[in-house]
């Protein structure tokens, strides 16, 4: 109870927009209802705030419906149905009612609806269910989230700490070089999600021209994917081939491309511009080894839990999808490529996950060396 003798209720709405009052008071509970639109924000407040009391989820939702939801809450995290989860439709539907039936989700109703009697229900299910108060996320069946072993982490330290003691001359060579060219902050920050959905600032050498971002648009015929991207735009679970355009290398192709400078484009080439991604390995975000450290907007699309699985195991400087040349990308399908992206969750739990890395960094070594890693 807290200090007004009221006992707290979190529960998650899933759809594109809220739509009830939230805090809101129903007898001697104080109800908090947070709106969430997609299965990354879902497992990114799970992971900050624990188990929600209940789930009330869309029938229609932005990228996918609430039985693709379902499919996922109950194969990420609750895999015993545990938790009370009532689907809302916007008209009564036999098919609705018969296919909720059949996944054995636990209520469909219909809008609208008042707030007091979806919370009598939600009350109601939470009693049936005998459930306990709010549960730590270590204690959610089915979801493991990752942990660096001690040999991992090791590597990671003495690795990123020798090669930034080799490569710091040379950094400083090409700072030195980028302020004298343009003005402007050294290094480029970026938000990535990485392991645990924790989103953290991804470090570069800037390579471009301050505010070349804006130009992003004016500059969209460069993109080598672009035609790819703009033909699966109707696949809802397709956020691996925004992933692709930097799977082999840099999204835009250098070449022509007026928003990068002189020093940035020999960085570029040289693979300069990734340095400081050693301090993202000190400070943990980042391993050595692992998945490719997914943009926030690129997280936010994932929809699938084979593919939020990816943000159990580490993003890494390097792993599965970098030592495959773009030549092989352009022959591969669209599934080759999503199960390649999403690869290393089953080395990081391998038993030889250890010597798994060791072979990935022997395996891009030559690709450092290769022009435009072809």
């Amino acid at each position: 109870m807290d200090k007004d003798n009221k006992e707290k209720l979190k529960i998650l709405h899933i759809a594109a927009d809220p739509e009830f009052s939230s805090p809101m008071v129903y007898e001697n509970y104080r109800i908090e209802i947070e709106t969430l639109d997609t299965p990354f924000s879902v497992s990114q407040w799970i992971t900050q705030n624990g188990w929600p009391d209940a789930l009330i989820c869309e029938r229609k939702l932005p990228l996918d419906n609430g039985f693709e939801f379902y499919d996922f809450w109950v194969n990420q995290f609750d895999t015993g149905k545990r938790i009370p989860f009532i689907l809302l439709d916007e008209d009564k539907n036999q098919d609705t009612i018969s296919k909720a039936s059949e996944k054995r989700i636990d209520e469909v109703l219909f809008k609208p609806i008042d707030a007091d009697k979806l919370i009598q229900r939600i009350l109601a299910l939470r009693q049936e269910k005998h459930l306990p108060g709010n549960a730590p996320i270590s204690e959610i069946n089915g979801f493991k989230p990752y942990r660096f072993t001690f040999l991992k982490r090791t590597f990671d330290l003495l690795t990123a700490s020798i090669c930034l003691l080799i490569t710091s001359p040379i950094l400083l060579i090409f700072a030195i070089a980028l302020r004298i060219e343009t003005k402007g902050n050294i290094f480029y920050k970026s938000k990535r999600v990485g392991a645990g959905f924790k989103v953290f600032d991804f470090y570069k050498l800037r390579s471009m021209y301050p505010h070349s971002d804006q130009r992003l648009k004016e500059l969209a015929h460069l993109n080598e994917y672009q035609k790819e991207t703009s033909a699966s735009q109707a696949e809802k679970t397709n956020p691996n081939i925004h992933s692709l355009n930097q799977a082999g290398g840099k999204s835009l192709s250098a070449n022509g491309d007026s928003r990068i400078t002189k020093v940035g484009y020999l960085m570029r080439k040289l693979n300069i511009d990734e340095l400081p991604q050693l301090f993202n390995v000190l400070k943990g975000d980042l391993s050595m080894v692992g998945n490719r450290p997914l943009p926030i907007y690129e997280a936010e699309l994932l929809t699938t839990a084979d593919w939020i699985d990816r943000l159990h195991s580490p993003a890494g400087i390097t792993g599965i999808w970098k030592v495959v040349s773009r030549r092989r990308l352009r022959s591969m399908t669209h599934d080759q490529r999503s199960s390649l992206q999403n690869k290393y969750f089953q080395v990081a739990r391998h038993r030889n996950s250890f010597w798994n890395d060791i072979w990935i960094i022997v395996q891009t070594l030559p690709f450092l060396f290769k022009k435009g890693n072809a």
